[in-house]
């Protein structure tokens, strides 16, 4: 507002449970005429899927298991939802100190609609020095390594894994 320029950095992409949509939210609210510029980053999903595989080659979506905005029973119905539709289901905000079962919980409502062996991947620090990722199934998964930097890839009815690799077929005939 008094001319100057500013930057505000987020990890991964600034649309996807970042920044965007509250400087979007001040701006809008309160009727500022400045100039707000939204530059693409690489969302963590998008990350470790690159990592694990082929994992989101068929229909996916995201949910956050971070209860802090959002009421836990409101995210409880969009993992049935989600399970139940069979998307391959990316999990952010997976687990922290305060939430330690949050994730164990969203498997346990999973396992109403997925098998226990559905291919689970877990990519920790993406992309960065510590960068850790592993392959599991639903029914195996262990919670205690998963943190906040890790995101967790449940796949659908059609995923699999071939030589260390997570693949959801989009559907061609090969």
């Amino acid at each position: 507002q008094a001319g100057h320029n500013v930057a505000l950095i987020s990890s991964g992409d600034a649309g996807i449970y970042g920044m965007a949509g509250l400087v979007l939210e001040l701006v809008s609210k309160q009727k500022l005429d400045v100039e707000v510029r939204l530059i693409p980053g690489m969302t963590a999903s998008i990350a470790a899927a690159s990592l694990l595989g082929a994992p989101l080659m068929h229909d996916f979506c995201h949910i956050s298991l971070s209860d802090l905005l959002t009421p836990w029973p409101v995210i409880e119905k969009r993992i049935v939802a989600a399970g139940e539709a069979d998307f391959v289901i990316c999990f952010y905000n997976p687990r922290s100190r305060g939430r330690e079962g949050h994730l164990a919980r969203a498997f346990d409502l999973l396992a109403a609609s997925k098998s226990a062996q559905t291919p689970v991947g877990v990519v920790k620090s993406a992309g960065r020095k510590k960068e850790e990722k592993w392959l599991t199934t639903l029914g195996d998964m262990d919670f205690e390594p998963v943190d906040m930097t890790s995101l967790v890839i449940v796949g659908n009815k059609t995923t699999y894994v071939q030589d260390g690799l997570m693949i959801t077929p989009r559907g061609y005939t090969l």
